[in-house]
Parts: C-alpha cells; sequence; structure tokens
C-alpha cells in the first residue's frame, strides 16, 4: 500500500498547478514576457507608489535585485518611474498601463479560478479550503508582507 502524500507536497502541487494555468491566461491575454518575480512587484505597487529601497523592504530583498526586477519590468513596459513630488532625487515606482493590465488580468484569473473550484468540488468545500488556508497562512491581511520573490 502507498502511503498519502505528505501535506507540505499536496500543498505545492497545487499552487504550482494555480501558477501554470495563471501563466497560461496571461499568455493568452498577450502578457508573454512576464519575470518570475513580476507578481510580487505587481501586487506591491499595485496599491501605491514606492520608491526602489520601500519596494526592495516590501519583497525581503536587496535594493540591488529589486533594481534589477525594476529595470526588467521597465524596460518592457510594466512599469514607470517618476519624480518623487517631494524630492526630485528619488523616483517613485509605479505601475504604467500595461503592468495594470497584466495585474487586472492576473486578479480577473483568481476569481474565475475560485468560481470554476467552486463548480467542481462545491462552494462549501471552497470556502472551507479558504479558511484552512487562511488559517495555515496566517490570515489573508498578511499576506502582501509575507509573498516573497524567490530570488
Amino acid at each position: 500500500m502507498t502511503s498519502p502524500i505528505d501535506f507540505g507536497i499536496l500543498l505545492g502541487l497545487s499552487y504550482q498547478a494555480f501558477v501554470d494555468e495563471l501563466r497560461a491566461a496571461l499568455h493568452a491575454a498577450g502578457f508573454t514576457d512576464l519575470g518570475p518575480s513580476y507578481g510580487y512587484v505587481f501586487r506591491a505597487l499595485g496599491a501605491e507608489a514606492l520608491h526602489l529601497r520601500a519596494l526592495a523592504g516590501r519583497l525581503g530583498m536587496t535594493d540591488q535585485g529589486a533594481a534589477k526586477i525594476v529595470d526588467e519590468m521597465e524596460a518592457r513596459g510594466y512599469l514607470e518611474r517618476r519624480a518623487h513630488p517631494e524630492d526630485g532625487r528619488i523616483k517613485r515606482l509605479r505601475l504604467a498601463r500595461r503592468g495594470r493590465a497584466a495585474l487586472a488580468t492576473a486578479r480577473r484569473f483568481h476569481r474565475l479560478y475560485e468560481r470554476r473550484l467552486a463548480q467542481r468540488l462545491g462552494a462549501r468545500e471552497v470556502a472551507i479550503a479558504r479558511r484552512v488556508l487562511e488559517a495555515a497562512g496566517g490570515g489573508g491581511d498578511t499576506a502582501a508582507t509575507h509573498l516573497r520573490p524567490l530570488l
């Protein structure tokens, strides 16, 4: 008799299946040049413009690591740098139109994925899974500060 798959492995497999579908949906929507860490930056800049050091801190990485991602995203049209209104030496980072469109596409996919899962498993089961995952992950409100790129 085979032993059950370890719980952490199940979580990882579920997450990878979700990421694969999300990337396919983004690719189909024309976002074919997304880097592996862009989603974290989209989320961090989705609510507010940040300067590089603040973004790096939010992502839990060095300024140099964040700068590399920011340079790539700017070159691909996903974000832009603007002068800080109070200090022109500081550049504020914000999502460009293409970045906002990619984030909106990803957010729509999240809602669609959950609805499709509810159709397959039942709304009650998905609600239970959501509560369990929120409890295991420390709650939905802390997600933004805990999500980190793997770089």
